[in-house]
């Protein structure tokens, strides 16, 4: 991480813990919103005008947090708006490295902005001193030359009604009448469900561990009793709350069920949840945010969690 813009630690997973032991992320920095007019949104201090070709998201496809930024970029039809750096999956001691070389995995890419090895550079040239860790998505300004946003759940809420008629607006992935419902589902599942799996594998008590993996398959029950007799977890069409509930459900059975050990039952144990995780990647466009190749082998670069490094044969998606 760094402190005070220097390169202070190697990277490692835990970012904190809790008296239990217990896995504690980091809260996201750069919280800056995109609106159609530039004023400012829920958070930060600056406003941001949405203009085409003027942002650049910064990705990587093992991270399920980056992962709903492109899926919810492709629905609303951003593509040609916002454009997009795919990161190396394979964690290094200084976290997120550029691809596009020789030794790096297909499908990632160098930077086109600043010719960068590392995320962190650019994390530098927003804010020199910055105290903190490097995570992904980075929401980039061009312009201005500064992170926007690194918060995937400000950075979607962007996407979906930030950019006015330079979107596709006939799919609203948080209508109004289903706001309030949307943020239960979101609220219930995220510490429980989506850290949860985190909690799991990165817990340093068996205490945590336990509590962490309870969370996890109430959590799977929990999705499996809203979609009974449903497609999606809320109202009668896809809203966020399902691309939130997906990015962690179609990694389930590729990482987390074997390297965060969260192994009582995988997701295709589930027959309701497994049709609707596959409903979801076949709608157009939502495979092309799935790599399992490079899901399996950024999750198991993890040294503290892999000491081998080896990547493990076996299935991929759960079907």
């Amino acid at each position: 991480m760094l402190i005070n813009g220097q390169w202070a630690k190697d990277f490692h997973p835990v970012q904190g813990t809790d008296e239990d032991g217990g896995f504690v992320r980091e809260d996201s920095s750069f919280r800056n919103w995109i609106t159609a007019d530039g004023t400012c949104g829920p958070s930060g201090k600056s406003g941001f005008v949405a203009e085409p070709n003027r942002y650049h998201l910064y990705v990587a496809l093992i991270c399920p947090w980056a992962s709903r930024t492109l899926m919810v970029r492709k629905l609303k039809g951003l593509e040609d708006v916002i454009s997009v750096t795919i990161l190396e999956p394979r964690l290094t001691e200084k976290v997120w490295r550029f691809g596009g070389n020789p030794l790096s995995l297909p499908g990632t890419q160098a930077d086109p902005l600043y010719k960068a090895d590392y995320l962190y550079e650019l994390y530098l040239r927003a804010k020199p001193d910055y105290t903190g860790q490097i995570t992904v998505p980075v929401l980039w300004d061009k312009q201005q030359e500064t992170i926007v946003n690194n918060e995937s759940s400000d950075i979607i809420r962007m996407l979906n009604n930030g950019f006015g008629a330079m979107a596709n607006n006939n799919i609203d992935l948080y209508p109004e009448p289903w706001r309030s419902e949307i943020d239960t589902v979101n609220d219930r599942l995220y510490e429980q469900f989506n850290n949860g799996v985190y909690r799991a594998g990165f817990a340093t008590t068996q205490l945590a561990y336990d509590n962490a993996v309870n969370d996890v398959f109430k959590s799977l029950a929990y999705i499996e009793q809203r979609l009974d007799g449903h497609d999606y977890l809320v109202g009668d069409r896809l809203t966020e709350a399902d691309i939130r509930a997906f990015v962690t459900l179609i990694r389930f059975d590729m990482a987390y069920y074997g390297l965060f050990k969260t192994n009582l039952k995988r997701v295709q144990d589930y027959p309701t949840i497994h049709a609707y995780v596959k409903r979801i990647y076949d709608i157009p466009g939502m495979a092309e945010t799935v790599n399992p190749a490079h899901i399996k082998a950024g999750y198991y670069s993890i040294r503290a969690l892999n000491p081998s490094g080896i990547v493990p044969m076996g299935p991929t998606m759960p079907w």
